[in-house]
């Protein structure tokens, strides 16, 4: 069973854990595909983008990590809910979409994943998570121009590929 697989299974083996405990889940949960409820994440993620775009200007260079990365984030989360699945957990989340891929069900490449998240334990050193964090969690204010194109280009190419894998 690939990495991939066996975290899927632990999210949805969480979610379902929590659930019995009457808890809210933070794991992965199966649901009824849904749409309307895709389509909506994807105006999130568009609305995530034009935020980059208006805090880019402003000069709020720092919080573009962050609206770059949910905007991918957002598209991600369509794609699961396309397919029936719910999630509350980001590594649960990359892991779907890995295996998404593997089943050569939607059309994002490996790679692209591989720069967002690196989910096998490789170096995150320069991944959407790793400068998002940087970012948002310590004192530095300004996203280097390297990065922010980085990002800006990946977000972009993520949105418009779920935009099709929603439309099929």
């Amino acid at each position: 069973m690939s990495h991939a697989k066996n975290k899927i299974k632990w999210c949805l083996d969480k979610a379902q854990k929590e659930l019995k405990e009457g808890k809210k889940h933070r794991g992965l949960l199966e649901v009824k595909p849904d749409i309307k409820i895709a389509k909506e994440y994807i105006t999130k993620a568009e609305h995530n983008l034009q935020a980059t775009l208006y805090l880019h200007d402003g000069g709020y260079t720092d919080w573009c990590s962050s609206t770059l990365f949910y905007t991918i984030y957002h598209c991600f989360l369509a794609v699961l809910i396309k397919f029936g699945y719910e999630s509350r957990n980001q590594e649960c989340t990359f892991a779907l979409i890995e295996n998404l891929i593997e089943e050569k069900k939607v059309n994002f490449d490996i790679n692209d994943l591989k720069e967002i998240s690196s989910l096998n334990n490789e170096s995150q050193e320069g991944t959407a998570i790793n400068i998002r964090e940087k970012y948002q969690y310590s004192p530095k204010i300004s996203l280097g121009n390297t990065e922010y194109n980085k990002l800006s280009t990946l977000a972009k190419k993520i949105l418009y590929q779920a935009k099709e894998i929603i439309e099929k």
